[in-house]
């Protein structure tokens, strides 16, 4: 199976960016299975009901969410009435929407996918890893899924990396988002599992993590708020990480990163 994993999407610019760059991505690899990070789809700060739709529009077959899924309030009767759309599995019990799902990917194969968030430098959550362990056990990989993919939304890249040797043999990907900046770590574990830090962001590089330079320096340097954080106007990187899966086992045998449009130099895998 083949599986194109974007990461955050950063306002405007990364639609464009995602717009612009993943049809001529979609012919080249023909994916099996596409999943988008939207957390910071909608100005930065959320997602919204046309955006998903855009990005489903645009190939996405399960967008993903992280520590901003509520800033658009829609979102909490969205991810209610859309299933493809999911929020981190260790949100308090009572949250609305799922963070799991197993979703029918185009070549009839069925993909188990896991939305969570980490705990150190984030919002209190529950425990990730007990709720991570538990949904690989409700549906393994090679005998229920035929491939497991974890977006790990999470600040530490400790904790990304020790969440990937944690389901190093029972994930397909195991995959970091939040920081928004692509790591040259993209690997297959011992285990079989594919990797990376952080799949990076979708959206303008001339940026500090995709809002516009002059606040956030202003901010560290001052250390006074002046005004909104805004993503930044500049040309849309597309980043993302693909892999290929063993049919049989659902474990990876490739891994590489997407790098496409804006500054970024480009990184495109063969098809």
């Amino acid at each position: 199976m083949r599986i194109v994993f974007l990461g955050d999407i950063v306002g405007r610019k990364g639609r464009e960016a995602v717009e612009e760059h993943l049809p001529p991505l979609r012919a080249s690899l023909k994916p099996d299975f596409i999943i988008i990070n939207g957390e910071n789809a909608a100005a930065g700060f959320g997602i919204t009901a046309k955006i998903c739709d855009q990005l489903f529009d645009l190939g996405a077959d399960v967008i993903t969410l992280g520590n901003h899924a509520w800033d658009q309030k829609e979102a909490l009767h969205l991810v209610e009435e859309e299933p493809r759309l999911i929020r981190p599995l260790n949100f308090p019990k009572g949250t609305p929407g799922k963070g799991v799902g197993l979703f029918e990917a185009r070549n009839g194969q069925q993909v188990l996918v896991i939305n969570a968030m980490g705990q150190l430098f984030m919002n209190m959550t529950d425990d990730p890893w007990l709720s991570i362990e538990a949904e690989l056990a409700n549906a393994p990989l090679g005998e229920v899924a035929d491939a497991v993919v974890l977006d790990f939304h999470a600040e530490a890249t400790s904790e990304k990396m020790a969440m990937g040797h944690f389901v190093d043999g029972k994930a397909s990907l195991c995959v970091g988002t939040h920081t928004h900046v692509p790591t040259a770590d993209y690997q297959i574990l011992p285990g079989g599992t594919a990797y990376q830090t952080d799949a990076g962001a979708c959206g303008s590089y001339d940026s500090v993590i995709g809002m516009d330079k002059e606040e956030p320096v202003n901010r560290f340097i001052t250390k006074v708020n002046r005004a909104r954080l805004e993503p930044a106007s500049g040309p849309g990187t597309m980043c993302g990480t693909f892999v290929e899966t063993d049919d049989k086992t659902g474990l990876a045998t490739r891994v590489e990163p997407i790098r496409m449009g804006g500054r970024l130099t480009r990184a495109l895998p063969e098809g």
